[in-house]
């Protein structure tokens, strides 16, 4: 079973072919087999064995296609950033738990600073992004304050 998303682990065991599976992975998930193999310089059987094992140590978290938001109706994008009332452990995870289920989030983020979460969000509209805040985070006890900043453009970098 692959470990939960913050579960931190060092890869000390990872070696060269490893680490070159999962840099060309990184840049195109959908590369075949064949091609991976002959990028890293090991026969097809040996990539398609490490990239299954790399995928059960949790390395690899998964493969999606990245997707035009307005494709999907939802051409509004925010981060919100959230702080919390509480900072007991079960609280935080809590919060963790039920904002990764909210409808519209694309991503959650638990960092340092004056916020403990960013959400990245997508919405239909501004009314719609406004009702998200007012009916999934406001009414939360434990939510504090947010604030939210609209996305105006997104660019994917290569890291």
């Amino acid at each position: 079973m692959p470990p939960e998303p913050n579960d931190l682990r060092p890869y000390p065991a990872l070696d060269e072919v490893d680490r070159a599976i999962l840099t060309e992975l990184a840049v195109d998930g959908r590369l075949p087999n064949n091609a991976l193999a002959e990028r890293v310089g090991v026969a097809p059987s040996t990539c398609l064995t490490r990239t299954r094992a790399l995928r059960e140590r949790g390395a690899i978290r998964g493969f999606h296609a990245e997707v035009d938001p307005a494709a999907l109706g939802l051409p509004l994008q925010a981060l919100v950033s959230v702080r919390l009332t509480a900072h007991e452990r079960a609280a935080v995870d809590a919060f963790r738990a039920r904002s990764v289920r909210l409808p519209g989030v694309v991503s959650v983020f638990h960092v340092a600073g004056a916020e403990d979460y960013v959400l990245h969000v997508r919405a239909a509209s501004g009314d719609a992004l406004r009702d998200f805040v007012l009916d999934h985070l406001a009414v939360d006890p434990v939510v504090q304050h947010t604030q939210t900043s609209l996305i105006f453009e997104q660019a994917r970098g290569m890291g």
